[in-house]
């Protein structure tokens, strides 16, 4: 049984946020996502692309906005359960909280959190006969594990950021890396395509455009697909087929617990602390609803920060805390670090 003060259901920047506002309570965190690292849609789905509203940043591409976040939060030491979604949620009579996830994963928690973003992202599955059948078992929808691809063949099939991306990176990791599109023409950063053009000519990369996967072989695991290339069908060999169309969100089992649900989103108390109507249980975010709702990633850090204050306050009843600026407070991590400003030097000047 995992334990903790703050259970946060989503490791995307306004899950991340909340642990720094968090820490700065005093209060322990640890998040779940299904996708296999934190970041949610900015480094599942655009990690190389600029987002202009964050401030202080005219200009931060997704992925740094998420390394930054992880290292603002690194000294109040969150845990994660990574590649898991929240599945049942149970509240004991002291108050607290028990979530169990897809995998049988138990937490409990004195609050929860929803930060899901959209919800949980599944992915977007090709419509191929037995699919099913060989998921886990050479079809796989994540690079959770780039060792599991360690000297084997591989065929990747997407044209975005992410079939790009691996298929690069698995270069150096698989025997074989086939890339698959039905176009000739990719929709992803530029340095991303260029650096495939490349390891195109020098034969680290296949590259089969157009074309289209059209079945999949193989009696226990997968050892073959069907592809289908200028009207004209071919198999090809190989261990792992992973196609990346990117990701569907979803609410998930999270929409069977009792929460106030409208639109697809959570409805909160923004007149305080987004809080839904299970008390306890909060929900900020893009997962969230309210009147003059705005989904921006700034709106989620400030949804945090309010959503924090409250339960400090419901965890410790009676209990006053003084708002300090951390200017003046500086920043105690839960792992004996401190970040704070220099001490202003007394001096005469003669």
């Amino acid at each position: 049984m995992i334990q903790t003060d703050i259970l946060i259901i989503g490791a995307g920047p306004t899950g991340l946020f909340a642990v720094f506002e968090a820490g700065l309570l005093k209060l322990k965190c640890h998040l779940i996502d299904a996708l296999p690292q934190p970041g949610g849609q900015l480094a599942e789905l655009y990690p190389k692309k600029p987002i202009y509203d964050i401030p202080g940043y005219p200009e931060v591409l997704a992925g740094d906005l998420v390394t930054n976040l992880m290292e603002q939060i690194k000294q109040f030491q969150p845990g994660f359960t990574l590649g898991e979604t929240a599945e049942t949620i149970d509240k004991l009579d002291d108050g607290s909280f028990i979530v169990t996830t897809n995998k049988g994963t138990k937490h409990q928690a004195k609050a929860v959190a929803i930060a899901g973003g959209l919800g949980t992202f599944e992915p977007r599955k090709p419509i191929l006969e037995n699919l099913s059948k060989y998921e886990e078992k050479g079809v796989e929808y994540f690079v959770k594990d780039p060792e599991l691809f360690r000297d084997k063949k591989i065929v990747i099939a997407g044209g975005g950021d992410s079939a790009l991306d691996w298929s690069i990176f698995l270069a150096d990791v698989a025997s074989e890396v086939t890339l698959i599109h039905r176009r000739n023409e990719f929709r992803g950063a530029l340095d991303s395509v260029e650096k495939l053009q490349e390891y195109k000519k020098l034969g680290l990369v296949n590259l089969i455009t157009p074309a289209e996967v059209l079945a999949l072989h193989g009696e226990t695991h997968l050892n073959a697909i069907t592809i289908e290339r200028d009207g004209q069908q071919e198999i090809l060999e190989t261990d792992f087929f992973i196609p990346l169309f990117g990701l569907t969100p979803k609410l998930g089992s999270i929409a069977n617990w009792g929460l106030e649900i409208e639109k697809n989103a959570i409805k909160v108390n923004n007149a305080l602390d987004y809080q839904t109507n299970i008390e306890g249980i909060y929900a900020i975010g893009d997962v969230n609803i309210y009147p003059g709702k705005l989904k921006l990633i700034l709106c989620g850090f400030h949804e945090a920060t309010l959503m924090c204050q409250s339960i400090y306050a419901r965890l410790n009843p009676g209990k006053k805390y003084v708002l300090k600026y951390t200017t003046v407070s500086g920043v105690d991590g839960f792992d004996g670090t401190r970040k704070e400003a220099e001490k202003a030097v007394v001096k005469s000047i003669e």
